[in-house]
C-alpha cells in the first residue's frame, strides 16, 4: 500500500452532524478498499484564495492514508458525487515508506 494524503474543504455553514457524517464516509471508503487511515488533522476555517462557489472561507481537514493505488480511483469518485466536499485534493506521500502486507 502507499501512503496518501488527502486534503478537502466544506462549506463552514454546514453543520456539525453533516461534517462529521461526511468526514464517516471518507473513513468508511477508505477502511472498505482495505486502506488504513493514519492521522486526521481538522485545521478549521480558512480563508480561500478566491471565491469558490460563492464560498470566502472553507472548512479545510487533512487526512493521512494507505491505500493500494487501485482504490484510490474508488475514494476519487465518492469525493467527487459528495456534496458537501467542495474541493478536494489526493496526493502520494513519497516522503513515506511504503508498507508491505505479509500474506
Amino acid at each position: 500500500m502507499k501512503a496518501y494524503e488527502l486534503l478537502f474543504f466544506v462549506d463552514p455553514a454546514l453543520d456539525e452532524e453533516t461534517r462529521l457524517a461526511t468526514m464517516k464516509r471518507i473513513d468508511t471508503v477508505i477502511t472498505e478498499q482495505g486502506g488504513k487511515v493514519d492521522n486526521v488533522e481538522e485545521w478549521g476555517k480558512k480563508k480561500l484564495a478566491y471565491t469558490i462557489d460563492k464560498l470566502e472561507e472553507g472548512n479545510y481537514t487533512l487526512i493521512d492514508f494507505q491505500l493500494d493505488s487501485q482504490a484510490v480511483a474508488e475514494l476519487d469518485r465518492v469525493l467527487h458525487i459528495t456534496d458537501a466536499v467542495v474541493r478536494y485534493m489526493i496526493t502520494c506521500r513519497s516522503d513515506r515508506e511504503e508498507t508491505v502486507e505479509n500474506a
